[in-house]
């Protein structure tokens, strides 16, 4: 059996050629291979860079798919069925939105693979596969395959930082992500001993991303997985909430088990946009103290900040990136207020009348979807290239990374590195808003 398993390209415009295999789904492609038989001959390609030979012959197309790939996902599924290649579509969108992605497909998978790929498999082999597949419970995480990190080509865009998924789900339910709607409002372990068996299978164990959503939700079950991670001697990093440093211990944890960094969604700097968006978790008041805990355990932080919710005016642009500044935040990623489907977000704004783009290949969290409340769509926009454009400045780098903070040492070849990519996607951008 040959497989084709693809990573459709995103519509980033500016995207260099590191962006590019960055933005590639490594590890739930490399997780789903290893779900087949041994005797299958499986490829995995990277629509960015990677050239798709639609004449290939291949007895399996798999097609993993977010919002705003899911056009161009559709279209490669379009071109291998009119071929004759049975098409399977999964992920996030699809799961979402199974019979819009129905039309461009002879399966669709709905949620996680474990559950159903054997299944699949074997409706294939008999030329009967379904139109939906969907697992009746929560597939369980223990003894899962280990990814086929063997089947990527070895670049060295794909090697830089290796990904480890120890849990699934989060036990938050915000308004706009959809991990509640693909894995259910759970969250799942996997036991220890499987994660430090994969984690030392690894051919280069420098620097390990876990994938979780939440690596610290379940704070007795991270105690246990750092500490068994102190052995190891490695460097990670990973997705956490400001709740890890409401407990002491588990933050000194973290730090010894090789903690470099966490991406922790700070979201905003409202409490009634917090509230809005079901985030009653964080506090404004105590994001100063948080920051100050975390970085005195020597762990950095990447903040994710979102623009245009309901109580954001035209100053939350400026007022962000003195926050960020003022704290010293290493790094900051930012994200205009996006509606996906299987969101609260978009139900209560299809009901408001509030939706003006129905392109999916625009929900890349750059592009204004819908209609502010008190910001108009261009000052949207352009207060989210300001920001991006002013925090990859030297002087807002400087400011942020000149510390005697041992995080300096990393964080600031980083920003440099995201200074190139924000200065080309703002280039871009201008250059396609004038066309």
């Amino acid at each position: 059996m040959r497989v084709h398993l693809i990573s459709p390209r995103p519509p980033f415009v500016g995207a260099t050629k590191r962006d590019k295999a960055i933005q590639f789904s490594r590890l739930s492609l490399v997780t789903v291979a290893a779900l087949f038989p041994e005797d299958a001959e499986v490829q995995i390609i990277n629509d960015s860079i990677d050239t798709i030979d639609f004449d290939q012959k291949v007895d399996l197309v798999g097609i993993t798919s977010m919002t705003s790939t899911a056009p161009r996902a559709y279209e490669i599924a379009d071109r291998f069925r009119e071929k004759g290649v049975p098409v399977i579509l999964g992920g996030f969108h699809v799961t979402a939105l199974p019979q819009e992605a129905s039309l461009h497909a002879d399966a669709v998978i709905m949620g996680e693979a474990e559950g159903v790929m054997h299944d699949v498999i074997n409706d294939l082999q008999i030329g009967k596969l379904k139109k939906f597949y969907q697992a009746t419970e929560m597939p369980s995480l223990v003894g899962l395959p280990l990814p086929r990190w063997d089947l990527l080509n070895g670049s060295k865009y794909y090697s830089e930082v290796n990904m480890v998924q120890t849990t699934r789900g989060c036990p938050f339910n915000c308004a706009f992500c959809s991990v509640s709607d693909f894995y259910g409002r759970t969250y799942r372990t996997r036991p220890i001993p499987d994660v430090i068996r994969e984690i030392k299978e690894l051919s280069n164990r420098t620097v390990i991303f876990f994938v979780d959503d939440n690596i610290a939700g379940r704070p007795s079950y991270a105690k246990k997985l750092f500490k068994a991670l102190i052995p190891l001697n490695i460097k990670w990093f990973g997705q956490g909430s400001v709740m890890i440093a409401r407990d002491r211990e588990l933050l000194e944890l973290a730090a010894r088990s090789g903690c470099l960094g966490l991406f922790m969604g700070f979201e905003s700097l409202s409490n009634s946009n917090l509230r809005q968006v079901g985030k009653a978790t964080n506090n404004v008041r105590n994001y100063s103290t948080v920051i100050k805990k975390i970085h005195g355990s020597g762990i950095g932080i990447v903040g994710a900040f979102i623009f245009g919710l309901d109580s954001d005016d035209d100053g939350v642009f400026e007022e962000t990136v003195r926050f960020i500044e003022n704290n010293q935040l290493e790094l900051a990623s930012f994200a205009i207020l996006t509606p996906l489907p299987g969101t609260r977000l978009l139900k209560s704004m299809k009901e408001q009348g509030r939706i003006i783009e129905l392109d999916w290949a625009k929900y890349t969290l750059g592009e204004v979807v819908f209609r502010p409340k008190l910001l108009t769509v261009d000052q949207l926009k352009d207060g989210y290239n300001w920001t991006r454009k002013h925090m990859s400045s030297y002087s807002s780098i400087f400011r942020r990374t000149l510390h005697f903070r041992k995080t300096a040492l990393l964080s600031l070849p980083l920003n440099l590195l995201m200074r190139k990519s924000s200065r080309k996607f703002l280039k871009n951008a201008r250059a396609s808003r004038r066309a």
